[in-house]
Protein backbone atom coordinates (compact mmCIF):
# COMPACT_ATOMS: atom_id res chain seq x y z
CA UNK A 1 0.00 0.00 0.00
CA UNK A 2 1.23 3.50 -0.82
CA UNK A 3 3.05 4.83 2.26
CA UNK A 4 1.77 8.39 1.79
CA UNK A 5 -1.79 7.10 1.47
CA UNK A 6 -1.37 5.03 4.64
CA UNK A 7 -0.05 8.02 6.58
CA UNK A 8 -2.87 10.18 5.22
CA UNK A 9 -5.52 7.66 6.30
CA UNK A 10 -3.94 7.37 9.74
CA UNK A 11 -3.91 11.13 10.21
CA UNK A 12 -7.52 11.30 9.03
CA UNK A 13 -8.53 8.67 11.60
CA UNK A 14 -6.60 10.47 14.34
CA UNK A 15 -8.32 13.70 13.34
CA UNK A 16 -11.73 12.07 13.79
CA UNK A 17 -10.74 11.00 17.29
CA UNK A 18 -9.09 14.26 18.31
CA UNK A 19 -11.60 16.70 16.81
CA UNK A 20 -14.41 15.98 19.34
CA UNK A 21 -11.90 16.28 22.18
CA UNK A 22 -10.55 19.56 20.80
CA UNK A 23 -14.06 20.88 20.20
CA UNK A 24 -15.05 20.02 23.77
CA UNK A 25 -11.97 21.76 25.15
CA UNK A 26 -12.56 24.84 23.01
CA UNK A 27 -16.22 24.86 24.06
CA UNK A 28 -15.21 24.69 27.73
CA UNK A 29 -12.79 27.58 27.21
CA UNK A 30 -15.51 29.65 25.51
CA UNK A 31 -17.91 28.89 28.37
CA UNK A 32 -15.31 29.94 30.92
CA UNK A 33 -14.75 33.27 29.14
CA UNK A 34 -18.51 33.86 28.93
CA UNK A 35 -18.93 33.23 32.65
CA UNK A 36 -15.95 35.43 33.54
CA UNK A 37 -17.36 38.29 31.46
CA UNK A 38 -20.78 37.95 33.08
CA UNK A 39 -19.42 37.89 36.62
CA UNK A 40 -17.43 41.07 35.94
CA UNK A 41 -20.17 43.28 34.49
CA UNK A 42 -23.44 41.29 34.76
CA UNK A 43 -24.23 42.22 31.17
CA UNK A 44 -27.92 41.32 30.55
CA UNK A 45 -27.05 40.29 26.98
CA UNK A 46 -24.55 37.74 28.28
CA UNK A 47 -27.12 36.54 30.81
CA UNK A 48 -29.63 36.03 27.99
CA UNK A 49 -26.99 34.07 26.08
CA UNK A 50 -26.42 31.83 29.11
CA UNK A 51 -30.16 31.26 29.53
CA UNK A 52 -30.46 30.26 25.87
CA UNK A 53 -27.40 28.04 26.14
CA UNK A 54 -28.80 26.03 29.06
CA UNK A 55 -32.50 26.08 28.09
CA UNK A 56 -32.22 22.59 26.60
CA UNK A 57 -30.76 21.36 29.90
CA UNK A 58 -33.84 22.71 31.70
CA UNK A 59 -36.03 20.72 29.29
CA UNK A 60 -33.99 17.61 30.03
CA UNK A 61 -34.39 18.01 33.82
CA UNK A 62 -38.11 18.82 33.46
CA UNK A 63 -38.58 15.77 31.24
CA UNK A 64 -37.05 13.46 33.84
CA UNK A 65 -39.49 14.81 36.41
CA UNK A 66 -42.52 14.84 34.10
CA UNK A 67 -42.52 11.09 33.40
CA UNK A 68 -43.49 10.41 37.01
CA UNK A 69 -46.15 13.10 37.39
CA UNK A 70 -49.89 12.96 36.61
CA UNK A 71 -50.91 13.69 33.02
CA UNK A 72 -52.70 16.89 34.08
CA UNK A 73 -49.33 18.52 34.88
CA UNK A 74 -48.21 20.35 31.72
CA UNK A 75 -44.62 19.80 30.57
CA UNK A 76 -44.33 23.40 29.35
CA UNK A 77 -45.25 24.59 32.84
CA UNK A 78 -42.46 22.48 34.33
CA UNK A 79 -40.01 24.03 31.86
CA UNK A 80 -41.18 27.53 32.82
CA UNK A 81 -40.63 26.77 36.51
CA UNK A 82 -37.25 25.28 35.68
CA UNK A 83 -36.19 28.40 33.77
CA UNK A 84 -36.74 30.39 36.97
CA UNK A 85 -34.40 27.99 38.73
CA UNK A 86 -31.88 28.37 35.90
CA UNK A 87 -31.93 32.17 36.21
CA UNK A 88 -31.42 31.86 39.96
CA UNK A 89 -28.51 29.48 39.36
CA UNK A 90 -26.89 31.85 36.86
CA UNK A 91 -27.11 34.72 39.36
CA UNK A 92 -25.67 32.69 42.25
CA UNK A 93 -23.12 30.50 40.48
CA UNK A 94 -19.63 30.90 41.96
CA UNK A 95 -16.81 30.25 39.49
CA UNK A 96 -14.27 30.00 42.30
CA UNK A 97 -15.90 26.88 43.77
CA UNK A 98 -14.70 24.77 40.82
CA UNK A 99 -18.07 23.06 40.36
CA UNK A 100 -19.51 22.51 36.87
CA UNK A 101 -22.45 24.79 36.23
CA UNK A 102 -24.80 21.99 35.18
CA UNK A 103 -24.08 20.13 38.41
CA UNK A 104 -24.87 23.25 40.42
CA UNK A 105 -27.86 24.30 38.31
CA UNK A 106 -29.61 20.93 38.39
CA UNK A 107 -30.43 21.30 42.09
CA UNK A 108 -31.76 24.82 41.56
CA UNK A 109 -33.83 23.81 38.53
CA UNK A 110 -35.35 20.78 40.26
CA UNK A 111 -35.97 22.81 43.41
CA UNK A 112 -37.78 25.54 41.48
CA UNK A 113 -40.01 22.98 39.76
CA UNK A 114 -40.86 21.20 43.01
CA UNK A 115 -41.51 24.49 44.81
CA UNK A 116 -44.03 25.58 42.19
CA UNK A 117 -45.74 22.19 42.14
CA UNK A 118 -46.19 22.36 45.89
CA UNK A 119 -47.51 25.94 45.77
CA UNK A 120 -49.96 25.01 43.01
CA UNK A 121 -51.14 22.10 45.16
CA UNK A 122 -51.79 19.83 42.16
CA UNK A 123 -52.67 16.88 44.41
CA UNK A 124 -56.39 16.68 45.33
CA UNK A 125 -57.05 17.19 49.04
CA UNK A 126 -58.76 13.79 49.29
CA UNK A 127 -55.58 12.09 48.02
CA UNK A 128 -53.42 14.03 50.47
CA UNK A 129 -55.68 12.93 53.32
CA UNK A 130 -55.36 9.29 52.26
CA UNK A 131 -51.58 9.63 52.08
CA UNK A 132 -51.53 11.16 55.57
CA UNK A 133 -53.70 8.33 56.85
CA UNK A 134 -51.25 5.76 55.47
CA UNK A 135 -48.26 7.69 56.81
CA UNK A 136 -49.71 7.79 60.33
CA UNK A 137 -50.49 4.08 60.15
CA UNK A 138 -46.87 3.28 59.31
CA UNK A 139 -45.59 5.66 61.99
CA UNK A 140 -47.74 4.11 64.73
CA UNK A 141 -47.31 0.49 63.69
CA UNK A 142 -43.56 0.52 63.07
CA UNK A 143 -42.98 2.54 66.21
CA UNK A 144 -44.84 -0.11 68.17
CA UNK A 145 -43.36 -3.13 66.36
CA UNK A 146 -39.80 -1.87 66.09
CA UNK A 147 -39.58 -3.21 62.52
CA UNK A 148 -41.11 -2.77 59.06
CA UNK A 149 -44.85 -3.34 59.11
CA UNK A 150 -46.19 -5.97 56.71
CA UNK A 151 -49.05 -5.20 54.33
CA UNK A 152 -51.36 -7.46 56.32
CA UNK A 153 -50.57 -5.59 59.53
CA UNK A 154 -51.17 -2.19 57.93
CA UNK A 155 -54.46 -3.38 56.44
CA UNK A 156 -55.58 -4.75 59.81
CA UNK A 157 -54.62 -1.50 61.54
CA UNK A 158 -56.68 0.49 59.03
CA UNK A 159 -59.47 -2.09 59.19
CA UNK A 160 -59.46 -2.71 55.44
CA UNK A 161 -58.54 -5.72 53.32
CA UNK A 162 -55.32 -6.15 51.33
CA UNK A 163 -56.91 -5.22 48.01
CA UNK A 164 -58.14 -1.93 49.49
CA UNK A 165 -54.65 -1.24 50.87
CA UNK A 166 -53.08 -1.82 47.46
CA UNK A 167 -55.71 0.48 45.96
CA UNK A 168 -54.66 3.14 48.49
CA UNK A 169 -51.03 2.70 47.43
CA UNK A 170 -52.05 3.20 43.81
CA UNK A 171 -54.19 6.27 44.55
CA UNK A 172 -51.53 8.02 46.62
CA UNK A 173 -48.38 7.12 44.67
CA UNK A 174 -48.40 10.25 42.50
CA UNK A 175 -48.68 12.50 45.55
CA UNK A 176 -45.41 11.03 46.86
CA UNK A 177 -43.28 11.63 43.77
CA UNK A 178 -41.85 15.05 44.51
CA UNK A 179 -38.38 15.83 45.79
CA UNK A 180 -36.93 13.79 48.61
CA UNK A 181 -37.05 16.97 50.69
CA UNK A 182 -40.84 16.66 50.63
CA UNK A 183 -40.77 13.87 53.21
CA UNK A 184 -40.00 16.51 55.84
CA UNK A 185 -43.34 18.25 55.27
CA UNK A 186 -45.68 17.20 58.01
CA UNK A 187 -48.43 19.80 58.13
CA UNK A 188 -51.12 21.16 55.86
CA UNK A 189 -49.14 24.32 55.13
CA UNK A 190 -46.17 22.30 53.93
CA UNK A 191 -43.83 24.09 56.31
CA UNK A 192 -40.69 22.55 57.70
CA UNK A 193 -37.48 23.70 59.29
CA UNK A 194 -35.76 21.41 56.78
CA UNK A 195 -37.15 23.20 53.72
CA UNK A 196 -34.27 24.51 51.63
CA UNK A 197 -32.57 26.00 54.66
CA UNK A 198 -29.21 26.13 52.94
CA UNK A 199 -27.92 29.06 50.93
CA UNK A 200 -24.58 28.49 49.27
CA UNK A 201 -23.45 32.01 50.06
CA UNK A 202 -24.77 32.07 53.59
CA UNK A 203 -22.32 32.04 56.48
CA UNK A 204 -25.05 31.41 59.03
CA UNK A 205 -23.60 28.65 61.27
CA UNK A 206 -27.05 27.64 62.53
CA UNK A 207 -28.31 27.04 58.98
CA UNK A 208 -25.29 24.87 58.21
CA UNK A 209 -25.81 22.85 61.41
CA UNK A 210 -29.51 22.34 60.63
CA UNK A 211 -28.71 21.31 57.06
CA UNK A 212 -26.13 18.78 58.22
CA UNK A 213 -28.49 17.42 60.87
CA UNK A 214 -31.34 17.08 58.36
CA UNK A 215 -29.12 15.15 55.96
CA UNK A 216 -27.88 12.90 58.75
CA UNK A 217 -31.42 12.10 59.94
CA UNK A 218 -32.57 11.39 56.39
CA UNK A 219 -29.56 9.19 55.59
CA UNK A 220 -30.10 7.20 58.78
CA UNK A 221 -33.80 6.70 57.97
CA UNK A 222 -32.98 5.54 54.43
CA UNK A 223 -30.36 3.09 55.71
CA UNK A 224 -33.07 1.30 57.73
CA UNK A 225 -35.25 0.57 54.70
CA UNK A 226 -35.33 -2.89 53.15
CA UNK A 227 -32.72 -3.54 50.46
CA UNK A 228 -35.18 -3.13 47.59
CA UNK A 229 -36.86 -0.03 48.98
CA UNK A 230 -33.48 1.55 49.67
CA UNK A 231 -32.38 0.73 46.12
CA UNK A 232 -35.50 2.35 44.64
CA UNK A 233 -34.97 5.53 46.70
CA UNK A 234 -31.29 5.69 45.75
CA UNK A 235 -31.90 5.12 42.04
CA UNK A 236 -34.88 7.47 41.85
CA UNK A 237 -33.62 10.44 43.87
CA UNK A 238 -29.84 10.21 43.73
CA UNK A 239 -29.28 8.58 40.33
CA UNK A 240 -32.45 10.25 38.95
CA UNK A 241 -33.63 7.21 37.02
CA UNK A 242 -37.24 6.78 35.90
CA UNK A 243 -39.53 4.05 37.22
CA UNK A 244 -39.13 2.16 33.95
CA UNK A 245 -35.32 2.29 34.17
CA UNK A 246 -35.40 1.17 37.81
CA UNK A 247 -37.74 -1.69 36.88
CA UNK A 248 -35.24 -2.96 34.32
CA UNK A 249 -32.44 -2.91 36.88
CA UNK A 250 -34.49 -4.72 39.53
CA UNK A 251 -36.23 -7.02 37.07
CA UNK A 252 -39.72 -5.93 38.13
CA UNK A 253 -42.65 -4.07 36.55
CA UNK A 254 -43.23 -0.30 36.68
CA UNK A 255 -46.19 -0.85 39.01
CA UNK A 256 -44.01 -2.84 41.42
CA UNK A 257 -41.42 -0.04 41.43
CA UNK A 258 -44.19 2.47 42.19
CA UNK A 259 -45.42 0.32 45.07
CA UNK A 260 -41.90 -0.04 46.49
CA UNK A 261 -41.41 3.72 46.19
CA UNK A 262 -44.74 4.48 47.87
CA UNK A 263 -44.01 2.17 50.81
CA UNK A 264 -40.48 3.55 51.20
CA UNK A 265 -41.67 7.16 51.33
CA UNK A 266 -44.47 6.29 53.76
CA UNK A 267 -41.98 4.53 56.03
CA UNK A 268 -39.55 7.45 55.83
CA UNK A 269 -42.26 9.99 56.61
CA UNK A 270 -43.48 7.85 59.47
CA UNK A 271 -40.01 7.53 60.97
CA UNK A 272 -39.25 11.21 60.57
CA UNK A 273 -42.57 12.20 62.14
CA UNK A 274 -41.68 10.06 65.17
CA UNK A 275 -38.28 11.74 65.38
CA UNK A 276 -39.85 15.21 65.20
CA UNK A 277 -42.41 14.27 67.81
CA UNK A 278 -39.63 13.10 70.12
CA UNK A 279 -37.67 16.33 69.53
CA UNK A 280 -40.65 18.50 70.44
CA UNK A 281 -41.02 16.65 73.73
CA UNK A 282 -37.42 17.25 74.78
Amino acid sequence: MNKELLVGNTLQQDDKILNPMMNTRLQDEDDQKLWEQYKVNHDPNIKDALIMKYASFVKYVAGRIAVNLPSNVEFDDLVSYGILGLIDAIDKYDLDKNVKFKTYAKTRIRGAIFDELRVLDWTPRSIRQKARKLEKAYAKLEGRLGRDAKDEEVAEYLQIDISELHKLFDETKKSLLLSLDEIFYDDDEGSSRFDYIEDEKSDNPQSKIEEAEAKKILADAISKLSDRERMVITLYYYEELTSKEIGKILGVSDSRVSQLHTKAILRLRGRLSRIKEALTQV
